[in-house]
């Protein structure tokens, strides 16, 4: 019994092996040091997202405007420090601002006037995106000062300064979650809304607090983007929010919500990156990545489900 819930436990980080010796075995260059910098750097932008997201999705909801935030927060900095002369660092907590807001304004809604999560988020998904569009005209933003380049491509003696951040805010997220006791709240309301309210917990607050933090999260992603492309467009975070969505149910938080883990959550992380970054040193085409990652979000999905199933009928016996 031990033995079974240890593979259970480190399931995803087995996982994370066997894909990592496959593309080992079928991409000679993929285990070459300058590859498997560009994975962690690459991979620690979806990783800031995905901790942002693992919060809602605690609470059993979701947030599909992930994407077009870092696609906002991309442009409006950019904009800031080209044509409106505003420093790089001013910018970009101007932009962080911004999102941080966007997020909580998403869960104001979801709390106070019932609209799903789904639909409010996929509402506010399209409005940034438009208005991203808007203030750049399509066209890509550059010309950014060098200074600001440190954040998205500096190093800290040989590790990427994106991965210092991503790791950082890792522990961040595992220790409101696991030590602080708002941080157990979060298991409380997705585990049983109802009774977490009769026992005293403003479910509104929590809400609004995990859609703020993913707004938050979702800013980091789009700075240290901008950082390391040194160039912002509208498109910027698209599909970031299902990676996102899918790296944190790779690690076993539950879409129905109150349960999960942010180490897990790593390991859900660095599987998308292994994934999407072995593609394209087999030339495998974006369309085909497209195909093979929903594939993923839906077994692990199913897998969830049939979970949650099983101790359904286990605690019904």
């Amino acid at each position: 019994m031990k033995a079974l819930n240890l593979i259970k436990k480190y399931a995803m980080f087995t996982v994370l092996a066997v894909i990592f010796c496959v593309f080992s075995i079928t991409a000679p260059a993929f285990l070459q040091i300058s590859n498997l910098l560009d994975l962690t750097r690459q991979t620690s932008m979806l990783g800031i997202a995905a901790v942002g997201m693992t919060f809602v999705v605690l609470l059993g909801g979701i947030d599909l405007s992930i994407g077009s935030q870092i696609s906002m927060i991309n442009v409006v900095t950019a904009f800031l420090m080209i044509s409106g002369g505003v420093n790089p660092w001013l910018a970009c907590l101007i932009g962080l601002i911004m999102t941080t807001l966007t997020g909580f304004v998403n869960g104001w809604i979801v709390a106070n006037i019932g609209i799903p999560a789904i639909i409010v988020t996929l509402a506010t998904q399209i409005i940034l995106q438009g208005a991203a569009y808007k203030i750049c005209g399509g066209l890509p933003i550059y010309g950014f000062p060098e200074e600001f380049s440190i954040v998205g491509q500096g190093y800290l003696w040989i590790i990427p300064i994106p991965v210092i951040i991503m790791f950082v805010i890792f522990g961040v997220g595992s220790f409101t979650l696991n030590k602080t006791y708002f941080g157990r709240y979060f298991y409380a309301v997705g585990g049983n809304e109802e009774a977490s309210r009769l026992s005293g917990i403003k479910i509104k607050n929590i809400k609004y607090l995990a859609y703020t933090l993913s707004g938050f999260f979702a800013g980091v992603a789009g700075v240290v983007m901008l950082s390391r492309t040194n160039s912002a467009q509208p498109i910027a975070g698209q599909g970031f929010e299902f990676d996102a969505l899918t790296a944190a149910i790779l690690g076993g938080v539950s879409v129905t919500g109150g349960s999960g883990k942010i180490s897990n959550v790593v390991a859900g992380t660095l599987i998308i990156g292994v994934l999407t970054n072995g593609f394209v040193l087999l030339n495998i085409d974006s369309y085909t990545q497209m195909i093979i990652k929903g594939i993923v979000l839906l077994l692990a999905v199913g897998y969830d489900c049939m979970q949650k199933n099983r101790k359904v009928k286990m605690a019904a016996v």
